[in-house]
């Protein structure tokens, strides 16, 4: 009994406590920094998910496409495998083919954008202003508008020939309506009884058009040029099937014709890409111009 008493003397039991309390010391902050690590990426993913969300189904698509055409339930001629297209997307690269045809693409949609959207906002605003404007013009301008696009090439051809005049004359029109109408919509849904109010504290003429008039429409209008914006697209592969030599379209049926599958896509792809810039840059453009209205800043709060 006697060396088992000594081992737990009270001398024994003193030395050991402070190693006690050293050792659960360490484990205190560890377990403070993972729960801070833990908070920190729970804040970091938060932030992310708004941005990562809607891609969330196009990658979806693309692995599904992609295991499809692995596992032989897709043929390579009627849908080639996304590494495909990735490889001929990098070939047209290498070559700095696909920078000509992007670069002339685009100069085509911004110069259609805006001859076409810029004369259909001042028609727009023209006859939403002014009623006996509307009576004169809109009419006829519904009429033209009711014309498919496709129905006017022969026409198009014949006044402009097959140079860039023509192209950029095919997606002016297209263009020119989606502004025209939400802009003419706005105008006329602007709340009168805040213009009668706006009078009554001594606004009138180009100071009330301005300041209350034009603000009013305002998401009307930036809605028609979203939609304006997302059509040039569509619009730009009917207008460069007019004898073109470059251009988006100009690969695309190009390369139809020799069968080309995953050149093809890569084209389809280019479109939908720089649609989706272009539909992210008219939304930045809203958040900024409508941040005083209540319901954005409501959308922003919530997001």
């Amino acid at each position: 009994m006697g060396p088992f008493i000594t081992d737990i003397s009270p001398e024994r039991s003193n030395a050991e406590v402070p190693q006690a309390g050293f050792s659960a010391q360490p484990n205190q902050v560890l377990s403070a920094d993972l729960h801070a690590l833990v908070a920190h990426a729970g804040r970091f993913v938060r932030h992310l998910t708004p941005w990562l969300l809607p891609w969330l189904v196009p990658i979806i698509l693309l692995v599904t496409w992609q295991l499809a055409a692995q596992f032989g339930y897709l043929s390579s001629r009627i849908l080639p495998e996304p590494l495909a297209v990735l490889k001929a997307f990098w070939s047209l690269t290498i070559s700095g083919e696909i920078f000509i045809h992007v670069k002339t693409s685009l100069w085509r949609a911004i110069s259609g954008f805006l001859v076409g959207g810029g004369l259909g906002l001042l028609l727009g605003l023209f006859t939403g202003t002014f009623k006996f404007a509307e009576t004169l013009l809109d009419s006829s301008l519904q009429m033209i508008r009711n014309i498919p696009a496709l129905a006017l090439m022969p026409l198009v051809i014949l006044w402009f020939g097959i140079d860039e005049t023509a192209k950029l004359f095919l997606v002016s029109v297209g263009v020119f309506f989606p502004v025209y109408l939400n802009t003419f919509h706005g105008i006329r849904s602007v709340d009168k009884g805040l213009i009668e109010m706006a009078r009554s504290y001594g606004l009138s003429g180009w100071a009330l058009y301005r300041d209350v008039i034009l603000p009013g429409a305002l998401p009307s209008i930036l809605v028609g040029v979203r939609f304006a914006l997302g059509l040039v697209w569509v619009l730009l592969i009917v207008a460069e099937t007019i004898s073109s030599q470059s251009g988006i379209g100009y690969m695309t049926m190009n390369a139809r014709e020799f069968l080309q599958t995953d050149v093809v896509l890569v084209g389809i792809l280019l479109y939908a890409l720089l649609g989706k810039l272009a539909d992210s840059l008219s939304r930045a453009v809203e958040h900024y111009t409508l941040r005083w209205h209540p319901g954005y800043q409501r959308k922003n709060q919530h997001g």
